[in-house]
C-alpha cells in the first residue's frame, strides 16, 4: 500500500482536474484545509516524538534545515505543494524546474512512511489536492498530452521511490532519524502554509474551521 496509494492519489487528483474546477470549488478548498490540518497533526502527534526518541541533539537542526529546504523548493515550484501554482500556462516549454522541485519534495516524503500508517494517510490526503492543482495547470498549458503524462508519471513515482530506497538500502538506517527530521520540517512548512492561507484576511468561515478541527481530532483519535 505504501507504493500503490501515492500513485493512486495522483490519478485521483488528475480525475478531479478533468471533471471539476479545483481552484473555484468550495469542496476542494475544504479538502485542502482538511489535508493541511491532518498532515500537521500526524506530524506533531506521531512523527515528531519518534525522531526525538533517537536521542540526537541535532534533530532540531535537521527539522529547520527541512523547513528551509521546502522554502527553497517553493521558490521554483511557486507553491503547488500547498495548493497554489503561479506558473505561466501560455508557455509551451516543459516545466522541468517545477518537476525537479516537486520530485525532491515527493522523494523525501516517502522515506518516513514506514513509521506509521497514519502518516501514509496524511501524505495521500495531502497529495490529492496537490495533484489536482498540478494537473489543472498541465492540462491548460501548451505542452503535449504525452508530456503531461510523463510529468505526472514521474511525479507520482517519487514518493514510492523514496519508500523503496529507505526499505532496500540498509546503509541509510543510521540516517533515518535525520531524514525524518528534515521531512518534519517540510511537512510543518507545507501544512501551516495551507492553514494560514485558509484563513484569508485572518478570518475563518465556519466550514473551514469545522474541517480543520475535524482533521486534528481524527489524527489524534486514530
Amino acid at each position: 500500500m505504501i507504493y500503490l496509494l501515492p500513485l493512486l492519489s495522483v490519478f485521483i487528483g488528475y480525475l478531479i482536474a478533468l471533471f471539476l474546477k479545483p481552484s473555484s470549488s468550495l469542496g476542494f478548498k475544504l479538502l485542502l484545509s482538511f489535508s493541511g490540518a491532518y498532515l500537521l497533526s500526524i506530524t506533531v502527534f506521531e512523527l515528531l516524538p519518534t525522531v526525538y526518541e533517537g536521542g540526537s541533539e541535532h534533530i532540531g537542526i535537521f527539522i529547520m534545515l527541512g523547513l528551509l529546504l521546502q522554502i527553497l523548493l517553493e521558490f521554483f515550484s511557486k507553491g503547488v505543494e500547498h495548493g497554489h501554482i503561479h506558473h505561466d500556462e501560455n508557455t509551451g516549454k516543459f516545466p522541468l524546474v517545477l518537476l525537479i522541485s516537486l520530485c525532491i519534495h515527493s522523494l523525501l516524503e516517502g522515506f518516513p512512511l514506514h513509521n506509521t500508517e497514519h502518516l501514509l494517510h496524511g501524505v495521500i490526503i495531502h497529495k490529492i489536492p496537490v495533484a489536482a492543482i498540478l494537473s489543472t495547470f498541465l492540462i491548460h498549458s501548451k505542452i503535449s498530452k504525452f508530456q503531461v503524462f510523463l510529468f505526472l508519471s514521474i511525479f507520482a513515482s517519487m514518493t514510492p521511490l523514496g519508500s523503496w530506497i529507505q526499505s532496500n538500502f540498509t546503509q541509510l538506517d543510521q540516517y533515518n532519524y535525520f531524514i525524518s527530521a528534515a521531512v518534519i520540517g517540510i511537512f510543518l512548512h507545507v501544512s501551516t502554509t495551507i492553514l494560514f492561507e485558509a484563513s484569508k484576511n485572518h478570518t475563518f468561515n465556519a466550514s473551514k474551521l469545522a474541517v480543520i478541527i475535524f482533521g486534528i481530532l481524527l489524527a489524534y483519535l486514530l
